[in-house]
């Protein structure tokens, strides 16, 4: 009989202390407690882990050489263990080729429907594409090509893999003389003895009639025609190999003004990566790495000067033979070399730039007579970097060209990924581009409308203007076929169906404001994480333990109740789910509830509370407990900073689903800008704000998105954005390192008696440099051992046993402890045990502040969490020297903690800002909110419909606002008391400047 509880016996992975825990089984489990206190340890390193492991064991040894494996984790053993499927937020695509759309299957429908039931409409003049008859072909063909020579071709094989060896033969009994395969017309017994690459694809062509085309040869012409046709299974090629022009005919699919054709309409034609379907120019990517002129050009500078960064000194070459083309050109179009470019007429900037399109005539004077008269060219600065970078051998000159490059749409697809004659195809009025484009939301109501046969014209209006429609015609009609007919509803209804039922999961996990051609690298790992989970929904499988991490990340609280539907509906499908999470309303929601704790990292480890979400609330010993029950909480602040008067403003910004937005951020304040997910905050703060800040204070190479103006810059020395990319790529980054207290410590080490007297500099410390390290693990201090189909090995190294220092270093000891052993102290005993050394005890104790204490102090970065890494990165801000002019911009900083890592976490921004600095914050926790002295809301909704401001002012007047989905929830906070009503207990004052606020309550 199958166990009903999952038994965890003997957990001792990282620092879990020998738990043993017993979870119910097709139940909603929530692990929660402080940062490090163990949950993803025993969520996703012991219970995931074994049961991957176990699967894995279950193939055959050589299916397992293939797969990344797991270590068995430090277990004694797991009862009741289900099949287990992991949703984390480390697997986000970084394909730029993955698309919301494919990486939902929603995509893959798309092509199907659109193949199945697509209008097909000439991409030239935007008529509807008629079949042409074989007499239809024969007319075209005397008409156009009247006395040329032709070879009349039937395609039999398109783009397929084998060997055809078969298919030769029969061809050669049927009749046939030639065949042309890949391009080259062979004799039928040189096509018999071919080697064809049998995994490669290829094209093949049987050799139906050569003829010269004459109006005498008709009926010959006709029969040909035929034949090919019939061969061609609808098809014809016919090469002229005088001019090495080739056409394609259809008795299917072709303008009858313009010939423009279409091949037979498949799944595959509209997929933007395959060939068939792909744009050739920027095959499918929808975008192109061009040369920037606003990144080649510096527009305060006249060319004299320099202004053509590439060609002055500190370019990638240039010189004299440059100067003497822009002078000669100069001469030519009547400019002065010494005007600043921006002054210069744009006429002669797009003839510098991209050249003056035809030779011109050069004069050389000497002492105002003419010597020489001759015609030059010249190519344009971007067409001269872009021939040097297409023909440069040079690894070094092409990164330095790639720094004056960025990303644009392909010109020739206009960023739609597709062929002109793809995007002419069209479903109920829409191409696919078109299709791809639109809000999930709103292509839920467009599948609607299609199958039902009550196609809205107006709400599909905005995405026929959208710019994707792929026809310039001057002809193009201005109203498609919006219906399908009776034939096309039957074959597109079940094809409809399937579509809506996943666009429907993907609204039930609050990702409706998502496009469908989103590219999936652009995705936040919350958002990343939810549409695999509706991909998971919509599988419909049963018995499977789902393991999730956080997936509330990113969503707004008015999106957690349909977040939580959908958890609740995979469990109700006879599912276990086990989500590592923090949010309040996901864990009064649970089944069952896993407190761990009581501290972090040593301090942890263990299962503190266990039980219904009430029985939790009301464990004294629970420190979940006691935030659940309002015994501890985070405190609203006893008053408001108003800043220091200087302003920060955005103005007219229009990037992405952006409308015309303006704000303002009063510098001196802790600013959050918060709304309902894809809203714009993102865009408005990273893609404008910080990467316009970044260039003009910090000199960066970016590429702001589309503002009139951002004014205020001057009061702000620099910008610095504390986000949660790793602190580095390799085991050899740690804490240490990272927050510079590493070369501290060892300076330290350099200055004691045994070091000095052995003569050991700062760099016989270092586990990076030879000398002082392990030689036989080079300074790693574990060995890495391949085990071929077996997981690989880490093992301590046998000469240092894991210290990473060769013995001569680990003999110099300060208060008779190594270089070694620091590193393995955690950051609470390592600020301890330096008391006495005041600049390594202050970064420590920065270290503390921001609730790291329990981390090892030399432990690898690979190993950190998202917001572990944004908080080292946040103490290394705090260690630095203030200069009041700064502005940090942080993006969801509590992602990852728990209601105790909040508080002292909002206890170390303030004190960034109590410095005179600004913190700008894009955040939806409401604890983050409330503790904040200006709120930016933006929305109402996500997508098309959000990128407007809603509300701004304090939290009690967001709070008051009533058309502010942030604000309904502010109103509920305890402490936040909605602008204009009264509350006898508490009135919240207004401080009259930045200072810092003495007296601040703490909490408990």
């Amino acid at each position: 009989m199958q166990n009903q509880n999952l038994i965890v016996r003997g957990a001792r992975e990282h620092n879990l202390k020998n738990v043993t825990v017993e979870l119910p089984r097709n139940k909603f489990v929530v692990i929660t407690g402080v940062s490090g206190s163990g949950k993803s340890t025993l969520a996703f390193d012991t219970i995931y882990a074994e049961g991957q492991r176990r699967y894995v064991e279950s193939l055959s040894a050589y299916a397992r050489q293939f797969l990344g494996l797991m270590e068995k984790p430090d277990v004694d053993g797991i009862e009741g263990l289900s099949p287990a499927i992991s949703i984390d937020q480390k697997t986000t695509s970084h394909n730029p080729r993955s698309t919301v759309g494919t990486v939902t299957e929603i995509h893959d429908y798309l092509r199907l429907l659109y193949a199945r039931v697509g209008t097909p409409y000439c991409p030239i003049c935007g008529r509807k594409i008629e079949r042409q008859s074989p007499s239809e072909i024969t007319d075209k063909l005397l008409s156009l090509y009247e006395g040329q020579r032709a070879i009349l071709l039937a395609p039999v094989v398109r783009g397929r893999k084998g060997e055809y060896r078969k298919l030769f033969g029969d061809l050669k009994r049927e009749g046939f003389a030639r065949v042309r395969v890949d391009g080259t017309i062979y004799e039928m017994d040189e096509a018999e003895k071919l080697k064809l690459e049998k995994f490669e694809k290829h094209d093949v062509d049987v050799v139906i009639d050569r003829i010269s085309v004459k109006e005498s040869d008709r009926s010959r012409i006709a029969e040909s025609v035929e034949l090919g046709l019939r061969r061609g299974e609808s098809l014809l090629r016919v090469l002229f190999p005088d001019s090495g022009a080739e056409e394609l005919y259809s008795e299917k699919f072709a303008c009858p003004e313009h010939g423009s054709v279409l091949e037979e309409l498949e799944p595959r034609s509209f997929s933007f990566n395959n060939p068939y379907g792909a744009c050739p120019d920027c095959t499918g990517l929808g975008h192109k790495n061009e040369f920037s002129p606003e990144r080649v050009v510096d527009p305060k500078l006249s060319l004299a000067e320099g202004a053509i960064l590439p060609w002055s000194k500190k370019g990638t070459g240039g010189g004299v033979y440059y100067w003497d083309k822009i002078k000669a050109l100069a001469e030519h179009m009547e400019f002065d070399t010494k005007t600043p470019w921006g002054e210069l007429p744009k006429k002669v900037q797009d003839a510098v730039l991209y050249g003056p399109g035809k030779p011109f005539e050069v004069v050389y004077r000497r002492g105002g007579k003419e010597t020489m008269r001759f015609e030059t060219e010249f190519e344009g600065v971007l067409v001269n970097l872009e021939r040097r970078y297409a023909e440069t051998e040079s690894e070094f000159m092409r990164e330095k060209m790639e720094e004056m490059m960025e990303l644009r749409p392909c010109p020739t697809c206009g960023g739609t990924r597709y062929k002109p004659e793809i995007l002419a195809v069209r479903v109920g009025g829409l191409n696919i581009a078109q299709a791809s484009h639109m809000s999930v939301l709103d292509a839920d109501r467009y599948f609607g409308g299609l199958e039902a046969g009550t196609l809205d014209h107006a709400a599909i209006e905005p995405y026929l203007k959208s710019g994707l429609g792929g026809t310039q015609a001057a002809h193009a009609p201005t109203r498609y076929e919006y219906g399908l007919g009776e034939f096309g509803t039957q074959v597109a209804a079940p094809i409809g169906r399937a579509i809506r039922t996943r666009l429907k999961f993907l609204v039930d996990v609050g990702l409706d404001y998502l496009s469908l051609d989103r590219a999936a690298n652009t995705l936040s790992g919350g958002e990343a994480q939810r549409i695999r989970l509706a991909t998971q929904v919509g599988s419909g499988l049963t018995g499977v333990l789902y393991v999730l991490d956080e997936p509330s990340i990113g969503l707004h609280p008015k999106d957690n109740n349909r977040l939580i539907g959908t958890l609740k509906h995979l469990r109700d499908l006879g599912n276990t789910l086990l989500v590592v999470e923090h949010d309040e309303d996901t864990m009064m929601e649970a089944d069952h509830l896993v407190d761990m704790g009581p501290g972090a990292g040593i301090h942890g480890g263990n299962v503190v509370a266990q039980g219904t979400p009430e029985e939790v609330k009301a464990d004294g010993n629970s420190l979940t407990g006691k935030y659940l029950r309002g015994e501890l909480k985070i405190d609203v602040p006893a008053a408001r900073r108003r800043g220091n008067g200087k302003r920060l403003s955005v103005r007219g910004a229009t990037e992405n689903n952006l409308q015309n937005v303006s704000i303002d951020i009063p510098l001196g304040t802790m600013t959050v800008v918060t709304g309902p997910s894809g809203s714009g905050k993102s865009t408005l703060i990273h893609d404008i704000l910080h990467a316009t800040l970044a260039r003009d204070l910090n000199g960066a190479k970016t590429s702001p998105g589309r503002a009139e103006a951002i004014v205020g810059i001057d009061h702000l020395d620099k910008v610095i954005e504390i986000d949660q990319s790793p602190i580095g790529r390799t085991p050899r980054s740690n804490p240490a390192t990272y927050t510079g207290v590493f070369t501290e410590v060892r300076d330290l080490f350099t200055r004691t008696a045994e070091a000095r007297r052995r003569g050991y500099q700062a760099g016989r410390f270092s586990f990076n440099v030879k000398g002082g390290r392990c030689e036989n693990c080079k300074g790693d201090g574990v060995m890495k051992i391949e085990m071929n189909f077996l997981p690989d090995i880490y093992v301590p190294c046998e000469v240092c046993k894991g210290a990473r220092y060769n013995r001569e270093t680990l003999e110099v000891k300060y208060n008779g402890r190594s270089i070694s052993d620091v590193l393995d102290m955690t950051v609470e005993d390592a600020r301890d045990f330096f008391e006495n050394i005041p600049t390594i005890e202050r970064k420590m104790q920065l270290m503390c502040d921001v609730g790291l204490g329990y981390m090892k102090v030399g432990q690898p970065s690979t190993t950190l969490s998202g917001g572990e890494a944004q908080r080292i990165k946040l103490a290394s801000e705090l260690s630095k020297r203030a200069t009041g002019r700064t502005i940090y911009i942080l993006d969801e900083p509590t992602t990852g903690l728990h209601f105790e890592d909040v508080r002292k976490l909002m206890e170390v921004l303030q004190r960034l800002v109590e410095g005179g600095n600004t913190l700008l914050i894009i955040e939806h926790n409401l604890d983050v909110m409330k503790c904040a002295d200006w709120i930016i809301d933006l929305g109402p909704e996500g997508g098309v419909r959000g990128g407007t401001v809603v509300a701004t002012g304090t939290p009690e007047q967001v709070a008051a606002h009533e058309s502010s989905h942030t604000g309904h929830y502010l109103a509920r906070v305890p402490g936040i008391v909605p602008e204009g009503r009264p509350e006898k207990e508490k009135e919240l004052a207004v401080a009259g400047d930045a200072k810092p606020r003495k007296g601040r309550k703490k909490t408990a």
